[in-house]
C-alpha cells in the first residue's frame, strides 16, 4: 500500500507542476484588448498598449504627447523623456489585460490588470486624456 501511496503522490506532484507551468505561461502571454460593448479603443490609447505589448519604451513615450503628464499613483513623471525612462523601469515586461473602458469627453478611461514583469498583478483605473492623437495626460489609480 506504501508504494501506491507514492506512486498517487508523484503523479499528483507531476500534474501539479504541469499546470503549475501553464499557468505561468498564460500570465505572461498578453492577451489580445477586446472592443467590448463600449466599442474599440481609441487609437491613441491603443498605441500605449500595444507599445508595451511590443516591449517597446520608445514607442511608449511616442503615445504622448511632447509634454504629457503622467501621474502614476500620485507620482508625476513630465515629458516623453522623463516617460521612456519610467516605461523602461516600470512598465515594459509587464503584461496588460483589459477589463474595460468608457470614453469621456476629452479621452478614455481604462480598466485594466495589469502585471508588472508578467506575474501577479493588479487591477488600476487609467485615466486618459487625449490631445490632436497623443496622450497628454495619464492618471493612474490602482482600482
Amino acid at each position: 500500500m506504501t508504494a501506491a501511496v507514492v506512486v498517487a503522490g508523484a503523479a499528483i506532484a507531476m500534474i501539479s507542476s504541469e499546470h503549475m507551468r501553464a499557468v505561468a505561461e498564460d500570465a505572461v502571454t498578453p492577451l489580445p484588448i477586446p472592443t467590448g460593448s463600449q466599442g474599440p479603443l481609441d487609437p491613441a490609447a491603443q498605441r500605449y498598449f500595444d507599445a508595451v505589448s511590443a516591449k517597446d519604451p520608445d514607442a511608449v513615450a511616442a503615445a504622448f504627447a511632447a509634454d504629457a503628464v503622467v501621474v502614476d499613483v500620485g507620482r508625476e513623471i513630465r515629458g516623453r523623456d522623463a516617460i521612456r525612462r519610467w516605461a523602461e523601469r516600470e512598465v515594459i515586461g509587464g503584461v496588460y489585460t483589459l477589463l474595460g473602458h468608457t470614453p469621456h469627453p476629452d479621452g478614455v478611461t481604462v480598466l485594466v490588470r495589469f502585471q508588472p514583469g508578467g506575474i501577479g498583478g493588479f487591477r488600476a483605473n487609467y485615466r486618459l486624456t487625449l490631445t490632436d492623437g497623443l496622450i497628454s495626460r495619464a492618471a493612474l489609480q490602482y482600482a
